[in-house]
């Protein structure tokens, strides 16, 4: 077994020299027969992970304060975000088949995922504060008629999971699709790009498509209420260029469609990035969404 401890302060990874595997640092610890960690990683306080088999995480990651993940293989895509207080496991995590796959550029907050069966999470993937996946369901004697399931999960690309949502076993949610707060998730999602709500979870209406010149006037909106913040960031000097479907910031420039991007990037344009993802375009680089405000 692999086993790393995690120097907190300078926001890296050491291997535990010597073969006792006791060490544990303060702020936490990698436990697995296999570790892979990408380039760039950043780590919170208090980090448990226990893996039987591998734990990967890919490039420009992190990972919060007070996270604990106990499975048998943990793989983690590029650009995820943790804020804090992630729990992965629960009942069944000793078994074969709790394994957690999480795609690429997915931001997760303090949620529980049950891995008593695998949990498959795909690209651009939100889980809002709160919200729980649940692998599998049981409590008196199968025997006397009682019921029991145990199911995995499959959430699809694109996906955001509302505030204080429960996503049940068994469940598959198709690719761009909103679930809104506190709704119980119990039947598949099938219809894509669609709004979804409620305790049982029901479609409440289907996504329409903006034309070209709906686009561009939502970007005009967007990038003209972009001067109070970039005041109040003290973004002082700043070109904003709209080709659509590119957009120019100083020396940066992307494609509002595809995500795309090329020039030189800086604080300020750390700041417009950070701005537009609010508005889903999500223009992920090098470098993280990093806002400028400041308190002196």
């Amino acid at each position: 077994m692999e086993k790393y401890f995690i120097c907190n302060n300078q926001g890296r990874l050491e291997p535990v020299n010597g073969n006792t595997r006791t060490y544990v640092d303060s702020n936490g610890y990698i436990y697995a027969n296999k570790i892979i960690i990408g380039k760039n990683t950043s780590w919170g306080k208090n980090i448990k992970i226990e893996c039987k088999g591998t734990f990967e995480i890919g490039d420009y990651s992190r990972i919060g304060d007070n996270c604990e993940i106990f499975a048998n293989n943990v793989k983690i895509g590029k650009h995820l975000f943790n804020s804090s207080g992630l729990r992965v496991g629960g009942g069944g995590r000793q078994y074969p088949n709790a394994n957690l796959t999480i795609g690429d550029r997915c931001t997760i907050h303090n949620n529980f995922i049950n891995v008593c069966e695998p949990v498959l999470i795909g690209n651009d993937v939100g889980l809002s504060p709160d919200v729980t996946l649940v692998t599998h369901g049981y409590w008196l004697s199968a025997l006397e008629g009682f019921p029991y399931k145990f199911a995995g999960i499959t959430i699809s690309d694109g996906v955001i999971v509302g505030y204080r949502s429960t996503i049940l076993m068994g469940v598959n949610i198709a690719k761009n699709i909103v679930i809104g707060a506190e709704s119980v998730v119990c039947k598949n999602l099938t219809t894509e790009k669609a709004i979804y709500a409620g305790n049982p979870c029901k479609i409440l209406k289907q996504i329409e498509p903006y034309t070209r010149s709906q686009q561009i006037e939502i970007l005009k909106k967007i990038i003209s209420d972009y001067k109070p913040i970039a005041d109040y960031h003290n973004v002082m000097d700043y070109t904003i260029y709209l080709n659509y479907p590119y957009l120019c910031f100083n020396h940066l420039i992307f494609n509002v469609i595809d995500f795309s991007y090329s020039g030189v990037e800086d604080e300020d344009s750390d700041d417009f990035r950070d701005y537009i993802r609010k508005y889903g375009i999500r223009i992920y680089t090098e470098r993280p969404f990093v806002s400028k405000f400041k308190i002196n």
